[in-house]
């Protein structure tokens, strides 16, 4: 019998499973795909050290009636799945009225200042391969109207003197020279200096896998039927084989409510569906570094593939028929800007991230269960929180004092308790 079995090997899970096995501990991963071929492969490539302030549920009626009318790239939603996210979507935007959100930003600052060391553990220790994949240069957060541009700047200058976040401002003649192959329309940039990039997220995820068979860890593929505690011991049965181990950890993303709910945590989570695609290039165009257009609502990046370009947020249920419709206005948004090519898939690639309503992750203790530990519902940072988030669930596991205090992330805060 193992110490620990882990239901979920996206990057969440690789990463508690590594930590448990630098502290001793013996680890079964178990998930029905290969491991990293969810949601830890299709975003951005950021491990957005920036990233301080989770993304708010907007509350000013010129975004909320962009999103009502469909007129949204950043955001749409589902009209017959409103019923089911009709009560998560109202506690998130109440969470995300100034008051609390000042709160869930000192909360979750601290979370996401862990993320830069965690990643840089675990790509040195994967070795030269992983470092390959990383840029340190950061990222560009542009702007087509220079009175949004010296909003952003302000903000930015807060997050500085606040939270120490590194960051310099870039005229259009500055970015042209960083990014000679831009077309215009844009006033400038802020380019965050602190956040790292990766060429190749789901390669830089399988480096953390063999590192984690490296420390002597056990991968199983194939669907958990259900998790159960055993007396003192917890068990699942994958390919009709029954897996037993002391403790149980549950990093399965989206897809954890369907071990939660019968085991009695019935939890307020939603997703926000997301969808990618790569392009060629144009007249010989290059795009040196990542570019995230906020009024229009998509990133585009340089990756081993070519030119990704990440969709904002579709709020449906998770396993509803793919909708693409914000991939085509993010494409056509970005043409005015960069040269892209072709498609280069042959068709867009869906995830879903698993949000909670106050905008923070839970990980914690499951507090009716010997034994039983969750790491779930990182939204748009999952990519970026998953080592911090295995450092933590493993320290919490083995009785060490956390690098930081995980008292906000516990799962008792939407159960009463």
């Amino acid at each position: 019998m193992d110490d620990v079995i882990i239901l979920g090997a996206g990057i969440v899970g690789i990463a508690t499973g590594i930590y448990l096995l630098k502290r001793g501990r013996s680890v079964v991963l178990v998930d029905k795909s290969a491991p990293g071929l969810e949601t830890s492969f299709g975003n951005a490539g950021i491990i957005q050290r920036e990233g301080v302030r989770p993304h708010a549920f907007p509350r000013d009626l010129q975004t909320l009636l962009q999103v009502g009318l469909h007129l949204s790239t950043a955001a749409r939603y589902e009209p017959l799945a409103l019923p089911k996210l009709a009560p998560p979507l109202l506690k998130y935007w109440w969470e995300s009225s100034p008051e609390h959100y000042r709160k869930v930003v000192t909360s979750y600052a601290p979370l996401i200042g862990r993320s830069i060391v965690t990643h840089a553990e675990l790509i040195a220790a994967a070795g030269p391969e992983a470092e390959k994949l990383i840029s340190r240069y950061g990222w560009h957060l542009a702007f087509r109207s220079a009175d949004k541009l010296e909003k952003e700047v302000a903000k930015a200058e807060g997050d500085r003197d606040q939270f120490g976040i590194g960051f310099e401002v870039l005229d259009w003649a500055a970015l042209k020279a960083v990014e000679p192959d831009l077309k215009g329309g844009l006033a400038g940039a802020i380019h965050w200096t602190d956040p790292w990039t990766v060429k190749d997220p789901g390669a830089l995820v399988a480096q953390y896998f063999k590192l984690f068979e490296t420390l002597g860890g056990r991968f199983i593929q194939g669907a958990a039927k259900g998790l159960r505690q055993d007396g003192e011991s917890w068990s699942t049965e994958v390919n009709g084989r029954t897996i037993r181990a002391r403790e149980a950890v549950i990093a399965l993303g989206p897809w954890a409510p369907d071990v939660l709910e019968p085991l009695g945590y019935r939890l307020p989570l939603f997703v926000k569906r997301g969808y990618h695609m790569h392009y060629g290039t144009g007249e010989g165009a290059k795009l040196n570094h990542l570019l995230l257009d906020p009024e229009v609502g998509y990133a585009m990046a340089p990756m081993a593939r070519g030119i990704r370009i990440t969709t904002g947020a579709e709020f449906a249920m998770r396993d509803a028929a793919p909708t693409p419709i914000q991939l085509g206005k993010a494409e056509r948004a970005a043409r005015e800007l960069f040269p892209l090519g072709e498609r280069l898939d042959k068709q867009p690639w869906k995830g879903a991230r698993p949000c909670t309503p106050d905008m923070m992750p839970i990980i914690s203790k499951a507090p009716r269960h010997k034994g039983l530990y969750v790491g779930i519902g990182h939204a748009h940072h999952g990519f970026t929180l998953g080592p911090a988030t295995g450092e933590l669930l493993a320290q919490t596991m083995t009785g060490e004092e956390t690098a930081i205090d995980i008292t906000p992330f516990r799962m008792e805060r939407f159960m009463g308790g």
